[in-house]
């Protein structure tokens, strides 16, 4: 069972838990199963303390041993990451880096290397907080769950690169795991859980790895993943839309053989649904991020497309290179850069990867107002680097304002129809706009020659109250129609609240070419890695193929409006039997509530 998940990550918390507090006799059960696996088989004392296994004695002896080893072999491996050609090569003591702890002056160490951070720190695009407040520390644990390889080399002068570190940070100068909001022994307990995964053949259907990973992800995962835009409203709206859709099946149909193949962009395709962009893989998934997508949507016979997210926390040629078969089609989502020059090489490092077609994101002049996101970031306040702070002047409340609002200064907020007219001179691939949220852009899209639009409101997470796109998708078919502008050359597609076959099956009969999904493919990846992502791409295309049956339908071709019952469609007040399992698994967002330092204010 343990072979189907991810690697390594109670390693690495194991690791990060015993620098918060190495040599305590506290250590989670997370780190009980690790010594089991190991050669360790310590007699110990336990107890059970707020339902989490806590170990003390020998046990907590042989852990600290073995954390000593885990981590040198992990700084060890980290020095030998190649360096900036003609960077310093001498050796820096973790007591000369502990000296440069202000603002003003301020070193820090990534993946064994030492930095001056000093003249970045104002313009770095995730804040300055996160590095003001770690100051004179090892923050590899922080930076790489966030950052594509080459970010360094792309984004850190020369002259900021000062030598390799002579040898491991002391434990206290050694930031864990960003994880906002979480005590020790609420991530103890998330590593047990992870542990205690269900095997795959246990998982039926997407709803399960959500709720799976709901439980196992650190809060600011969670809040950045799962979060939508104010009140969460087109969030739902997206998934409820498809339940005022209903089938009018055909009967004493030979369904017998079924086929799922389509053309998507001009490629042929397996099946007609694909892995949309999603930024910061590695947030669920820390060794293997988008990589492990690319190797899930090849690891079976049903290859599925994947879109690569400008903004992934791996390389674009590391998702490429991870590619399973050569045939395998990706695609590149694209946010446009205030800067053109960067975004023109951008696109033509695209094109000379082999990737087939680029989507350009339009829906997000800035990043939509996620309150999820949000409140995890202020809740740095009383955790996380933040906590390390002993002057209350060094507490920048605004500084920090989420994942969202940082990956947001990329984007250029200027980006117009012009621009996309003028990539089409640099580009031989196929442009499509992603984020069309009404009729009359998808005809301007058309007629202006582009290869498609994504009907998207970004997962919910840019204007709430945007309809739902299948809403959008329904009124936009006979609007090409009726202008002649409906034809193989301008393609369809469309993403948010898919999680079923059924509702793959409804946007097809509507007129889509493909469909995206995005967060299922988030927690399939999370939970188990690339064995996931294949386990979620089976479900999908076993549900598809069972729903044109029952439909009475045995091609992609086959499928057209009249086999649905569009009539509560518009009608939003329409009541329909509830979704359990979606109503299950959804979190709503909350309100503010005190500090309670006490434990006296529960029940205020």
């Amino acid at each position: 069972m343990l072979s189907s998940r991810i690697p390594g990550v109670a390693s690495k918390r194991l690791l990060q838990l015993a620098r918060q507090q190495q040599g305590n006799a506290v250590v989670g059960a997370a780190v009980r199963s690790r010594l089991r696996a190991s050669s360790y088989s310590t007699q110990s004392r336990s107890t059970r303390r707020n339902g989490t296994r806590l170990v003390t004695g020998a046990a907590a002896v042989a852990t600290v041993l073995l954390v000593s080893q885990l981590y040198q072999i992990e700084n060890e491996s980290a020095q030998q990451q190649p360096l900036l050609p003609g960077a310093p090569t001498k050796s820096i003591s973790p007591s000369e880096v502990a000296k440069h702890n202000t603002p003003d002056d301020c070193w820090v160490v990534i993946e064994g290397y030492v930095y001056n951070l000093t003249e970045f720190i104002p313009t770095h695009p995730g804040g300055p907080m996160v590095i003001k407040s770690n100051a004179g520390k090892d923050v590899t644990a922080i930076f790489k769950p966030l950052h594509a390889k080459g970010t360094i080399e792309k984004f850190v002068k020369k002259e900021w690169f000062i030598g390799p570190l002579s040898e491991p940070m002391p434990a206290e100068l050694v930031c864990p795991e960003y994880t906002p909001g979480e005590t020790r022994e609420e991530i103890v307990l998330k590593e047990r859980l992870r542990e205690s995964l269900p095997p795959l053949a246990n998982i039926v259907n997407l709803y399960d790895f959500e709720k799976l990973a709901s439980k196992i992800l650190s809060n600011q995962a969670w809040a950045y993943y799962s979060s939508g835009s104010d009140d969460e409203i087109s969030l739902r709206e997206n998934h409820n839309a498809y339940h005022r859709i209903f089938f009018k099946p055909k009967v004493l149909v030979d369904v017998s053989k079924v086929d799922t193949r389509t053309k998507m962009l001009g490629s042929q395709t397996d099946v007609p649904f694909y892995v949309t962009a999603t930024a910061l893989m590695k947030l669920g998934n820390p060794q293997g991020g988008e990589m492990d997508i690319a190797k899930g949507c090849g690891a079976t016979d049903v290859r599925v497309p994947q879109m690569i997210s400008t903004l992934a926390s791996c390389s674009i040629d590391e998702i490429a290179d991870a590619k399973v078969h050569d045939d395998q089609i990706q695609w590149y989502q694209l946010y446009v850069n205030s800067d053109r020059k960067v975004t023109k090489e951008l696109i033509q490092h695209v094109e000379a990867l082999g990737l087939k077609a680029l989507f350009v994101t339009v829906d997000a002049p800035s990043l939509g107002h996620r309150e999820k996101d949000l409140k995890i970031k202020f809740s740095t306040m009383q955790s996380g680097p933040e906590l390390m702070q002993s002057k209350p002047e060094h507490k920048d409340a605004g500084a920090e304002k989420g994942a969202s609002r940082a990956l947001s200064k990329f984007i250029d907020p200027a980006l117009s129809w012009n621009d996309i007219v003028e990539f089409k001179k640099h580009t031989k691939l196929p442009i499509v706009i992603k984020g069309v949220q009404r009729a009359e852009d998808v005809v301007k899209a058309a007629e202006l020659g582009l290869a498609g639009v994504v009907i998207s409101n970004h997962g919910g997470r840019q204007l709430d109250f945007s309809r739902s796109p299948v809403e959008v998708l329904a009124e936009s078919v006979p609007e090409l129609e009726k202008r002649g502008l409906r034809s193989d050359n301008f393609q369809l597609f469309i993403d948010g609240g898919v999680r079923r076959g059924t509702d793959i099956l409804k946007a097809l009969c509507l007129g889509a070419n493909g469909v995206g999904l995005g967060r299922p493919f988030i927690y399939a990846n999370s939970c188990y890695g690339k064995e996931g992502v294949a386990k979620a791409i089976s479900l999908l295309t076993d549900e598809l193929e069972m729903s044109m049956r029952l439909l009475g339908v045995t091609s992609i071709d086959q499928l057209g409006p009249e086999l649905l019952d569009l009539s509560a469609l518009r009608n939003r007040n329409v009541s329909v039997a509830h979704d359990n399992l979606y109503n299950s698994v959804y979190k709503s967002p909350t309100l503010a509530q005190f500090i309670d330092e006490d434990g006296d204010l529960d029940d205020i």
